[in-house]
């Protein structure tokens, strides 16, 4: 039965619900150059467990997390519009911006990604992707709008100024799920944009793109001259160019061709979450009916969805090698370098949460690993491995010892700071959200 649907189970228990993003190099100030001796598998056994220390709590469905580089500071953004200021003395009572009045928030829709400029210290831009009502214009029956906005903060970075926002770029979306929503600042100081593809099942129906391919029927993620739907999308947003908001990096893979520009990679239902390390990049994708993966993802890679689901075939009879020729003249598909099921193991879960790999010093063991997880946390994390001769990475359960015995129970997100420590966006069982640093375990 194809009914995948991400957040279900925040649904089941809240009219909100959703994830969100942290801090990769880019926004850390870490080189995104790939340097083959410097990405490192861990520093030692992994731990069994690990401790949270509670920072912030009292939230709604905290779904990202950016890191001022400049002060002892924390920008937290709410599903439902509203994006905090965490500092030293704690969760200012003052919103930082206050979006409530334009987020259309519910179910998968709302306030779902912040990124700072990487030069937030001198010139104050952050941005911000949210959910809006349908825009005129936009066919009748299509759900919502996704909305990539720039605002200013004021000189002292602690206030958004509310009027400065400009509009970057919408998409129409057509049904209101896989919205995906994580923005964030590569070292080459392009922004890299998620975007779902569309919604509903199977990436068919309205608003998608049919027949690419007779067996599956339709497929945002294997088109890329339609619509942006169903890829990470990669701008400067500090040109404007031919009538748009922003600008095409000369380098992007389908300038040139008759592909649509801002395509950085596609063939992606839902990428929830994604970071940079040392130049790679890390993007988790919701699966459908039975698997969810994470990807090594490069420019101009296509990485399966709708065709392939993980590493099997999804609905599709020619693909038992996973290069169907009719994919744009035999376009080879990209496979996971994590895969994980809907059941059975112990790592499993509903949907894929994407992390970061672990830089910092309170946990060396973990230097290197993958830290990631899945909605259906349950107070766990996963830790994924590189492995020796390349191929799936060896991932393994890392329980979550708590603060004060709380556990996450509804994971939403990950952040890593400038020191390279992990921060976890989460609910316990009581449906309190909260930001936690991830710490050896008491």
């Amino acid at each position: 039965m194809k009914r995948r649907r991400f957040l279900k189970a925040v649904l089941a228990g809240s009219t909100t619900g959703l994830a969100g993003c942290g801090r990769p190099p880019g926004r850390d100030g870490r080189s995104n150059t790939t340097d083959a001796s410097e990405t490192a598998t861990t520093g030692g056994t992994l731990p069994n467990a690990v401790g949270l220390q509670t920072l912030a709590s009292g939230m709604q469905t905290p779904l990202d997390v950016a890191f001022a580089p400049d002060a002892d500071r924390r920008y937290v953004a709410e599903q439902t519009g509203l994006i905090h200021l965490h500092g030293a003395n704690g969760l200012r009572e003052k919103p930082f911006l206050d979006l409530r009045d334009t987020v259309e928030a519910g179910g998968e829709k709302g306030l779902l990604g912040i990124a700072l400029h990487p030069n937030f210290a001198e010139n104050r831009r952050l941005f911000v992707r949210y959910s809006a009502p349908r825009r005129s214009g936009a066919p009748a029956n299509f759900s919502h709008t996704f909305v990539l906005s720039e605002f200013v903060a004021t000189e002292d970075g602690g206030r958004a100024k509310r009027d400065s926002e400009r509009v970057v770029l919408e998409i129409s979306e057509p049904q209101s799920n896989h919205n995906a929503g994580d923005i964030t600042f590569g070292a080459d100081g392009y922004l890299y944009v998620a975007v779902g593809d569309g919604g509903g099942g199977g990436d068919q129906g309205t608003g998608h793109v049919s027949d690419w391919y007779g067996a599956v029927g339709g497929g945002n993620g294997q088109d890329v001259t339609e619509n942006l739907l169903g890829s990470i999308l990669r701008i400067d947003v500090d040109t404007r160019a031919n009538g748009k908001g922003y600008g095409i990096p000369d380098d992007n893979p389908l300038v040139g061709t008759d592909g649509l520009d801002e395509h950085y990679a596609w063939g992606f239902r839902n990428p929830w979450r994604f970071s940079f390390d040392r130049g790679e990049f890390f993007v988790s994708d919701v699966g459908q009916s039975s698997y969810e993966e994470v990807n090594l993802v490069q420019r101009g890679g296509n990485y399966g969805w709708n065709v392939k689901e993980g590493t099997h075939c999804y609905e599709a009879d020619n693909c038992p090698d996973g290069t169907p020729g009719s994919v744009r003249g035999g376009e080879p598909l990209v496979s996971p370098i994590i895969e994980y099921p809907h059941s059975g193991g112990s790592v499993s879960g509903i949907s894929v949460i994407g992390g970061y790999v672990y830089r910092g010093s309170a946990l060396r063991a973990m230097e290197g690993a993958y830290i990631f997880g899945d909605l259906q946390a349950g107070g766990r994390l996963f830790a994924a491995t590189r492995p020796d001769g390349g191929g799936q990475w060896p991932t393994r359960v890392v329980t979550v010892a708590g603060d004060g015995g709380r556990k996450i129970e509804q994971l939403f997100s990950f952040g890593r700071d400038a020191a390279g420590e992990l921060y976890v966006l989460g609910s316990g069982a009581d449906g309190d959200g909260g930001l936690h640093r991830i710490v050896p375990a008491g």
